[in-house]
């Protein structure tokens, strides 16, 4: 029987406050993460013909398992702890408000010069990217190293898709394979964040 002497140390309170902050930001990423890679499933899902087909059911169908089961990873309450406390740096919280919000507007005008220049099919390249490339800031701006990996994924999805226009594939064939890649990287990342810290 070990002593009271023999227990781990409690955290002193800044050190628990750091560990809850982890927590929660790996929580919420995992679930941002999941949601979002639902939502490039389903804009795949619908390439692949109607809405009342069997192919896009079933890509939807797995779709939401798949996110289901990541969010039940990453919001469960027996979850190990991560191996490391998150280190992030002075106002971060204001410097992800500002890479987000230049990131919804980068989307709204990839949408509008795609739309406007009669190549829509470049919608779902130029927004691959540009979430791509805005998980290069936030993976600092979080101190989350998956985030890195994430950021090059999706780049080079963005890049594949490009090429595939240029092949001269439909905008709905583009559409499937970069919505089914964009949402099997950000699944991936999201269960790696859920189950690895």
């Amino acid at each position: 029987m070990t002593s009271p002497t023999d227990s781990a140390p409690t955290p002193s309170a800044p050190d628990a406050e750091c560990l809850s902050l982890t927590r929660q930001l790996r929580r919420r990423g995992t679930v941002v993460l999941s949601l979002f890679g639902l939502a490039w499933a389903l804009a795949g899902a619908s390439g692949t013909g109607s809405a009342t087909d069997p192919v896009p059911l079933s890509i939807e169908a797995v779709a939401l398992v798949v996110t289901a089961v990541a969010l039940r990873l990453g919001l469960r309450e027996d979850a190990r702890p991560s191996p490391r406390t998150v280190d992030l740096p002075r106002n971060w919280a204001r410097g992800v408000g500002l890479v987000n919000g230049l990131e919804l507007l980068a989307v709204v005008a990839v949408i509008a010069a795609s739309n406007a220049s009669g190549h829509p099919e470049l919608v779902p390249v130029g927004i691959a990217l540009v979430v791509g490339l805005h998980f290069f800031p936030l993976a600092r701006l979080y101190d989350q190293w998956q985030y890195r990996w994430t950021a090059v994924l999706l780049t080079a999805v963005a890049v594949v898709g490009g090429v595939l226009v240029l092949a001269g594939l439909s905008a709905e064939s583009v559409r499937v394979a970069v919505g089914l890649a964009c949402a099997a990287v950000l699944w991936s990342c999201a269960c790696h964040l859920a189950v690895r810290g």
